[in-house]
């Protein structure tokens, strides 16, 4: 096919740019190349990262510190098998992702075939892990699925979707014309009755406290406004970090897991728990048991009473709710005399005072960090001692989406390309991976990625010789410490042989003045910091 012939695939990378896309990332393969023929001349810029999971997770990153879908482009079979991990973290932490890929071609579906890549149900397998798994049989339905993707992400729980179109689908030329984007209904508000019966309750009570999730985190103005309205404490969960300034004197932080909440939570006479399904990655089953009554805000149904039973629940958008609940307490007086401040400060340092206990090792790093580095940083974690012992409790975050590290999945390998993904959307902004060293070893070939686009990215790694929260876990349970001790690479040379900067830093100190001079850098630069086992 000539250059300038149109196919499914130059169909569906328009009808990608139509809805805002301008940024994908992947790999390309045998099967996936007719995605790319008309990449380039519709403005869509691509990224080719040294491993499809890590496509996945760089697209995690520039979604979670955007709020824009992130999209992956993988091949068949393995290529998009790669990304599943990152689609799966995607779909538990509710982050907007695209996967395309190709499939099968027409009539060959669970036929035995011998395809190259074949897998028995490539799209059964994907919808394992995702919202939805589309299969488009023409270039009309494959633009329909992406138009159908993005409208339905403007009004419901942004979590991944796969397109796979069929190999001889995809190949298909096409002469048509993108229709316009799909008008997206408007966010779902809530029910005038469950606002007066909400308005109600927060109106009377006496010790009202906010939890606040992930599906809070476009909602923050209006969520900090009806906490002052209530004079009430709020206290997130992981992904709703930062949607109340944490300095604030209604803020105790993100410590809905932390016991050090648990009286906070205990005394209680409304609790307003927005966007968060309260699982049990983060709230062990049974730790907290309010007796207020609970009213729960969320735009997934499913979701509320998920976890904990609501007393009210209200199905809406966060944003509209929160604005609906604002509007009616401002002609409702009030009776609240807890000194929702003195709550919050007693709760926050209660639970600074637990997580001491847990992983008061990693604070240093997180102050030395915070008080080199611009205030706007973006950090990005791992499921790495550092990051949920260390920089979930620890470090302090004025607003949400700036601390990005995966949750309910509890991968290893996210860090590093995720920061690679928010430093692209927007190269101005610091950036700052912040990961353990055997975390590093799941996807350290993305700092080929990040030296090839010359970001300047700090990526400071806590070498603790291998896998530590597994290692004390087997100390815990009295089992000797067993395929846990890693023999690593010299880190400095490897980072240098990537074409990236590689340096040591004697302490946490260092560490962070090494950290704020490479947000200069002409390259990535991976700072070593060798904290012991």
């Amino acid at each position: 096919m000539a250059e300038s012939t149109r196919t499914t695939g130059t169909a569906v990378t328009d009808a990608l740019r139509a809805n805002g896309v301008t940024l994908a990332f992947g790999i390309p393969g045998t099967h996936n190349l007719e995605f790319y023929r008309g990449m380039a001349a519709c403005s869509i810029d691509h990224v080719v990262t040294r491993h499809e999971q890590g496509a996945g997770y760089a697209a995690d990153g520039y979604a979670r510190s955007t709020g824009r879908p992130g999209v992956v482009v993988a091949t068949s079979g393995p290529g998009v098998m790669n990304v599943m991990t990152a689609a799966a973290t995607a779909y538990a932490d509710s982050v907007p992702m695209l996967v395309l890929s190709p499939g099968v071609p027409t009539g060959l579906e669970r036929s035995g075939f011998g395809w190259l890549h074949e897998m028995k149900d490539q799209r059964a397998a994907v919808d394992a892990a995702v919202t939805r798994s589309l299969r488009p049989g023409t270039p009309e339905q494959a633009v329909d699925a992406i138009h159908e993707t993005f409208s339905r992400w403007a009004v419901e729980r942004p979590r991944p979707v796969h397109i796979e179109v069929p190999l001889d689908v995809l190949e298909t030329p096409w002469s048509g014309q993108i229709p316009p984007v799909w008008p997206s209904a408007c966010p779902a508000a809530a029910a005038p009755e469950a606002v007066d019966a909400a308005v109600a309750l927060l109106g009377a009570a006496s010790a009202p406290l906010i939890v606040a999730g992930g599906g809070a985190v476009a909602a923050a103005a209006a969520l900090r406004a009806l906490a002052e309205r209530l004079d009430a404490p709020v206290v997130t969960t992981i992904g709703g970090k930062g949607v109340l300034d944490e300095e604030h004197p209604l803020a105790v932080g993100a410590f809905i897991g932390n016991p050090g909440v648990k009286s906070l939570v205990e005394a209680a006479d409304v609790l307003l728990v927005v966007g968060s399904e309260f699982g049990d990655a983060e709230i062990p089953r049974g730790s907290l048991t309010p007796a207020a009554q609970v009213i729960r805000v969320d735009l997934d149904p499913g979701q509320l009473h998920r976890n904990l039973r609501a007393t009210l629940p209200i199905h809406a958008d966060a944003r509209l709710a929160l604005r609906a609940l604002l509007a009616g307490l401002t002609t409702t007086a009030a009776s609240n005399t807890s000194g929702g401040a003195r709550r919050a400060q007693s709760a926050r340092a209660n639970c600074l005072t637990r997580a001491m206990e847990s992983g008061g090792r990693w604070r240093a790093i997180q102050e030395a960090l915070r008080a080199e580095l611009p205030a706007d940083v973006i950090v990005t974690g791992d499921s790495s001692q550092v990051s949920y012992l260390g920089t979930a409790p620890f470090w302090p975050f004025a607003a949400p989406r700036r601390y990005l590290a995966p949750i309910g999945f509890s991968t290893l390998g996210y860090g590093l390309p995720a920061a690679i993904g928010a430093k692209l959307a927007d190269r101005d902004r610091p950036v700052l991976a912040l990961i353990g060293d055997g975390a590093l070893m799941f996807s350290v070939q993305e700092l080929v990625t990040a030296a090839e686009l010359g970001l300047a990215l700090p990526v400071v790694v806590l070498d603790n010789h291998g896998f530590g929260e597994i290692r004390q876990d087997m100390i815990d349970r009295s089992i000797t410490p067993y395929a846990v001790d890693l023999t690593r690479p010299d880190f400095v040379r490897l980072a240098e042989s990537m074409g990236a900067h590689g340096v040591r830093a004697a302490d946490e100190t260092e560490a962070a003045k090494q950290a704020a001079a490479a947000l200069g850098a002409d390259r990535p630069t991976l700072i070593v910091c060798e904290v012991g086992a």
